[in-house]
């Protein structure tokens, strides 16, 4: 009984102690069970904690990166900024003023608009009234506008005309002056004898020779007319081209020299002057170029220059005053900072023509053009040599400087000389041509031809209407007279009212 008891008790304390062993086992497991979620859970959040740490350690150095990168975009566009701000604002100052400016032109417009509406209404006005063309209307309109305001307008052109002139002549002045000065040259008058001396009245038969054979030879081989009965111991040579009586000069110097006057002899010796007066024209071509600094000419063009020292201009010769020219052109060229070798050049070559003049058609202007451009001269040259008469209209400074040049020298005292008759038929035609003008009282030319004085009637001519009949005055001696350098036009108009004290 108690052996089962015990054996009860021992079986139940083994199925206890199995059951609590399974329990406690149980408790166990659970128990480990949660330590290793609870470290596993530790471990995951210490993971978490961790990666949220570098996240944000990544996030800030990334921000840090960022900001740095874009720290010179945000400054570039701040300034674009800015600048498309004062742009904008430019942009509306300048649409202000385009519309200030429209506006302006807008309202100038109505006011020419209006003035000229005025105008026409006037003038048409007028016209029916006085029966007058539109023409006719408008010139009267402006006459009453000149006589309402003749005082002011006089004031007005004297006060620039004064203060200009002045300062003008004064510059002008002080460097013609100064050039003058420099140059100091000999300006004696050149007279070129047309006529040879004769020893005797015997030489004068030899010339002539049998039935005038020896005249006639010697005409025929120079090409100029012999006149014998002007004077008793003179032959007078008579030929259009200067170089040919130079030729027949000296040729007939040197057979009155050698005494044998025979036909032979005559065509031998022209010949042979021939021959020396072209050495002569190309040696005095080549001095003048080479005197004056022109270089680069061509040789024949040198020699027509050459032949310029066997004419002369109102007793002037021309290729001394050519070269004395072309020192003129130079230093008015460099006073007035014009390119002096063009001066120089067209100065020295101005005259050219006059080498030709009497074998080929034209003025001397136009066959100097033609000749420069068939021998390939500057053009610059020819513009500055083509103007000295003022038959082309002034191109270039250096045209100014070379006409300049020219009055210069062909009007020194002593420079040209004339002879009596045309001198005094020079001053008819001015007296003549300046009475013509409506207005004008008494005319005196004065200053061997220089300066012509006019005196006009006051009832006339106005104050203000002298400057234009001084100006057609001149005009009409330049298109119609010939006459060496510049003639000065003075309108005199003077008012007297007397009264007597009784």
């Amino acid at each position: 009984m108690s052996l089962k008891i015990i054996l009860i008790m021992l079986a139940l304390s083994g199925v206890g102690g199995v059951v609590l062993g399974y329990v406690l086992r149980v408790l166990i497991g659970l128990a480990s069970r949660g330590s290793v979620e609870l470290d596993t859970k530790r471990k995951l959040l210490q993971a978490q904690e961790a990666a949220a740490k570098i996240i944000a350690d990544a996030e800030f150095r990334a921000e840090v990166v960022e900001t740095e990168r874009l720290a010179p975009i945000e400054e570039r566009e701040e300034k674009i900024g800015a600048r498309e701000e004062r742009v904008a604002s430019r942009e509306e100052f300048l649409d202000e003023k385009e519309n200030e400016v429209r506006a302006r032109e807008q309202e100038a417009a109505r006011a020419k608009s209006e003035a000229e509406n005025l105008t026409a209404e006037r003038s048409k006005e007028l016209a029916k009234v006085a029966h007058l063309s539109e023409e006719e209307a408008r010139a009267k309109l402006f006459s009453e506008i000149e006589r309402a305001h003749e005082e002011a307008i006089l004031l007005r052109l004297q006060k620039l005309a004064a203060h200009g002139r002045e300062r003008l002549e004064d510059k002008a002045r002080a460097i013609l002056t100064s050039v003058i000065h420099r140059l100091a040259n000999a300006v004696n008058a050149e007279v070129m004898s047309l006529s040879v001396a004769l020893p005797s009245e015997d030489v004068k038969g030899k010339i002539i020779g049998k039935e005038g054979r020896n005249i006639k030879a010697f005409e025929r081989a120079t090409g100029v007319d012999v006149i014998i009965d002007d004077a008793p111991d003179r032959i007078t040579l008579s030929s259009f081209d200067p170089l040919r009586r130079a030729i027949a000069k000296i040729a007939l110097e040197k057979l009155i020299v050698d005494g044998r006057i025979q036909p032979a002899k005559i065509e031998e010796t022209v010949e042979k002057t021939r021959a020396e007066v072209a050495e002569i024209v190309k040696q005095k071509g080549e001095a003048a170029a080479y005197e004056t600094g022109v270089i680069g000419l061509d040789p024949k063009l040198v020699a027509l220059l050459g032949r310029l020292h066997f004419r002369t201009s109102y007793g002037q010769n021309v290729l001394t005053h050519s070269v004395e020219m072309a020192y003129i052109a130079g230093m008015l060229a460099t006073e007035l900072g014009a390119d002096v070798s063009v001066a120089r050049a067209g100065a020295l070559l101005h005259d050219i023509g006059k080498a030709v003049d009497h074998d080929v058609q034209g003025t001397h202007v136009e066959i100097g053009r033609r000749i420069l451009e068939k021998f390939g001269v500057d053009p610059r040259v020819i513009q500055a040599m083509q103007s000295h008469h003022e038959e082309y209209p002034y191109e270039t400074p250096e045209a100014v400087i070379v006409q300049v040049a020219d009055a210069i020298s062909g009007g020194r005292p002593g420079a040209r000389r004339d002879t009596v008759d045309r001198y005094l038929e020079r001053l008819g035609d001015l007296e003549r041509l300046a009475a013509t003008f409506e207005g004008v009282e008494k005319v005196y030319a004065i200053a061997a031809g220089r300066e012509i004085r006019i005196f006009v009637n006051p009832g006339k001519v106005s104050d203000l209407a002298m400057h234009t009949l001084a100006r057609d005055i001149a005009k009409r001696i330049q298109e119609e007279l010939k006459y060496p350098g510049e003639i000065k036009v003075n309108i005199i108009r003077e008012n007297r009212v007397v009264e007597f004290a009784r």
